[in-house]
This record gives structure tokens, sequence and C-alpha cells, in this order.
């Protein structure tokens, strides 16, 4: 390559970090208020809980006391509280380019009275001054602003423990199509050649209003919540006058940790990305796609979905080394497996709120709506009976052999209620286990082999 054409990119490059650095130190994100708790977010501390996502690639529950976890890029903090909140015990890292965010970062765990978090105003390329080997990396909202991405998860996987997770995401090229053409127009009329403040906002408001309402542009971007004044320029400053911000699509992310040597564990929202749920029968699928699904690879299935029905903002994904082995899932467990299994509730549903309202369901005879709690899927409620929402009860004080559950069950329903002939040991295990798979498909439940 030319030197001189080197020099120049190296140039641009740095310009563009500089230029990041001015927005996010100009306008902190996100703009939460530091009082603010996500305490009774609890679908999405599900997500941010390491137990979650470990679960899915080794089909075991860690602790997460003792745990040490990176928030790349963490902003104001407030996926850093998170991450404490929903990881009782762990040591959280929080690092991002710039120092004002880091300010208030600080100041927000020290509001909420933390311990055991700590912040540095530091580039994801310099991640090994801290001298740390990290358990889980939450690089979020982050990854679609940085030059060279896989760089980025070059650096991540060099400070990532042997079964460590990471956490990222980048901007659908696809759900976001008409934003970047908002900062191609800005970018044209040169609110962009700078880090954006206050006048190149204004600048777009006026843009914005003079338009005409059928205007395509201003029909696709400009929301109530942009045009709120109380909520406009965090808005502005996320999507029309983002500097740095890309588009990918899913093949562009699986090249990505290719070249990283990272293997990919799952999408974030799994469930949300169900290709098969896109059909209007999905039992019965045309010829054509039985074949094709049924060969297809997780990349090829995303691909797919994309393509039809690009809704998320965000390729949101988990991975890991790409020599970690995964744990079994149940789906091939053997009778003994089963029979030997320990039964665990999903920490964010441990709690005695939950357990009340569960205990009410039962008093009242009605189902328990236990997908109430943590929604991880839009197909509808995922609804328990009583007789088994009163079978796993015992969950709420802690883990459970499957045969207690069983043995439970049985008291709970000695006789079957269309036959009035008792309730086999065998007929009890099938209901309580058909239960408990059910439950596990959405991580509800945690099922130990042993």
């Amino acid at each position: 390559m030319n030197p001189q054409l080197l020099e120049q990119s190296e140039a641009t490059v740095l310009t563009e970090i500089d230029k990041i650095r001015q927005q996010f130190d100009h306008a902190p994100y996100p703009r939460v208020p530091l009082d603010l708790s996500p305490q009774s977010h609890v679908s999405d501390l599900y997500l941010h809980n390491l137990v979650t996502s470990y679960y899915l690639k080794y089909r075991q529950v860690i602790q997460t006391e003792g745990k040490v976890i990176l928030d790349a890029g963490c902003g104001s903090g407030y996926k850093s509280l998170m991450l404490a909140i929903a990881n009782p015990g762990a040591k959280i890292v929080g690092i991002d380019l710039s120092d004002g965010s880091v300010q208030l970062a600080r100041q927000r765990i020290q509001h909420h009275n933390l311990p055991n978090c700590e912040f540095h105003t530091l580039l994801i390329d310099d991640l090994p001054q801290l001298g740390l080997e990290f358990d889980y990396i939450n690089c979020d909202e982050v990854l679609y602003l940085i030059p060279d991405p896989v760089a980025a998860l070059q650096s991540f996987k060099a400070v990532l423990k042997p079964q460590g997770i990471i956490r990222a995401n980048l901007h659908s090229a696809y759900q976001r199509a008409d934003y970047f053409r908002a900062q191609a127009l800005f970018k044209l009329l040169g609110l962009m050649d700078e880090s954006p403040k206050d006048l190149e906002h204004e600048m777009v408001v006026a843009t914005m209003n003079a338009l005409i309402d059928t205007a395509n542009l201003k029909m696709s971007t400009w929301s109530p919540s942009i045009a709120n004044p109380a909520t406009r320029d965090e808005q502005i400053a996320a999507n029309h006058l983002l500097v740095g911000d890309r588009g990918f699509i899913i093949p562009e992310m699986f090249e990505m940790l290719r070249a990283s040597r990272l293997e990919f564990l799952s999408m974030v929202e799994w469930r949300s990305w169900d290709i098969v749920e896109l059909f209007k029968d999905p039992d019965n699928l045309p010829d054509l796609w039985n074949m094709s699904l049924a060969y297809a690879s997780p990349e090829e299935k995303l691909r797919l979905f994309e393509l039809i029905h690009p809704v998320h903002r965000l390729l949101d994904f988990w991975c890991t080394h790409d020599d970690s082995d995964n744990g079994l899932s149940v789906d091939d467990w053997s009778d003994e497996d089963w029979h030997h299994a320990t039964v665990n509730l999903h920490p964010q549903l441990c709690t005695e709120e939950v357990r009340a309202e569960a205990v009410n369901c039962i008093e009242q005879g009605q189902g328990f709506e236990i997908s109430r709690t943590i929604r991880v899927v839009a197909l509808g409620p995922i609804i328990l009976d009583g007789s088994l929402t009163a079978c796993l009860l015992p969950l709420w004080e802690g883990a459970q052999p499957i045969q207690a559950l069983v043995d439970r069950y049985r008291q709970i329903r000695p006789v079957n209620p269309v036959t009035l002939e008792p309730v086999s040991q065998t007929d009890a295990f099938q209901a309580v286990k058909q239960c408990l798979n059910r439950l596990d498909a959405f991580l509800y439940v945690l099922l130990d082999k042993g």
C-alpha cells in the first residue's frame, strides 16, 4: 500500500475517533437520570445476567460471585449498573473513550452505593493495560461505531477467560436504512463535519419541520418521540447525527467472528429470531422450506430471517472462544440424565414478588403466566396450570432434585381427574419432565444433569 495513502487512512481513523469522543463528551449516552435504577426491569436484568448466556453455552448453572465483567463502552454507566445488579458479587470494570461519560458512570455507581465497580477512560485497544481477564464482556451499542470492529473483537478475545462469553451488537443495515439515509443527507449538508452539537441539532429540527409530512424521510425517521423537545436531542444524536454509525448484515457479522476466531453462541433475543415463526402454519411449511431448513446452518437461518423480516435494530449476539465445547442440550439427555437432574429457577425469577404472584394464582385457581415477569418471546404468554405451579413452588427456596418435584406432583394430583385412577410414578415423571422441558426452552428453569 502507498505509504502516503496509509498515513491518510490512519489520520481519517483518528479523526473519526476524536469526533466520536467529542460527541459523547458533549452528550454522554444514555441520558438516564443518575437516581434511576433498573431493578424493576427484570427482562433486561435476565439478559445481562451471566447465568443466562453461560447456561445457553455450557448447560451449567454458574454463580456470579467473584466473576469479573467488562462493560466496554460503558457510557454514562447505566448498563454497568444493570450488570452489577444482575450479577451479585461480580466485579464490574467499565471503560469508555469519553472521560465525561466515565465521570458520570462513577457518579451513578456511587449514588447507588454499589461496591466492586471501577471505571477507566481507555480505548478498547488498550485493554491489556488493566492486567485483567474477564468472565463476561458486555459491548453494547458500541461495535457499530468502531472503525475496525474485527480488531475490537480480537482485543476482547485476548482478555477473555477460556470459558468466557462476549455480548456485542451491530446496527442492522436493513432495519436502519432510513436513518443511514438521513445521516448521508446531513453529512452532505455539512452537519457532521465536526462533532454535532446544539446548533446542528437545531438545523435537523428545522429541516424536518420544513419538509412536507408525506416526504419519505420525514415519515420514516421523524417519530413523535424524536419531535418531542424533552427527548429530541438524545434521539437525534443517536440516529440522524450519530457519528461513525454503520449498518451490517448477518453474513458480515459471521465473517467478523470468523476473522476474530470467535464462535457464535446465540442471538441475545434468540426466541424472536426463529424463522419458522414467520409462517402462518409452522407445522406445514412449503416443501422448499422444509428441505432448506432441514440442512440450514444457524447463520443461514438468521440470514433468511433478516431478508424476510428485518425488524431488529440490533444484530445482538453472544460469542465465545472458537475452541470451547458446548454443554449437552436436554434434547440429547438420556433417561438416566433426567432422573438425576437438579432443577434451578432462573435467578431473575427467584424473587418474593414472583413467588407471591404464583401463590396467588394457585389459591385463586388461575393459570400462572410465568412469562409476565421475563418476556423473551413475542409468541404469546407462557402459562402454567395450578398443579404444575404448585409443584414448582419449592424452586423459590433453592435448587431441587427432579425426583422431589415428581413426588410433590403426585401429592398435588394423586389421581387422574378423568379416569380417577392413581397417578403412577411414570406418569408424574413425564408430566414434570414435559413442563420443565418447555420452561427450559425459555431458560425460566435451568436443568443441571450433575
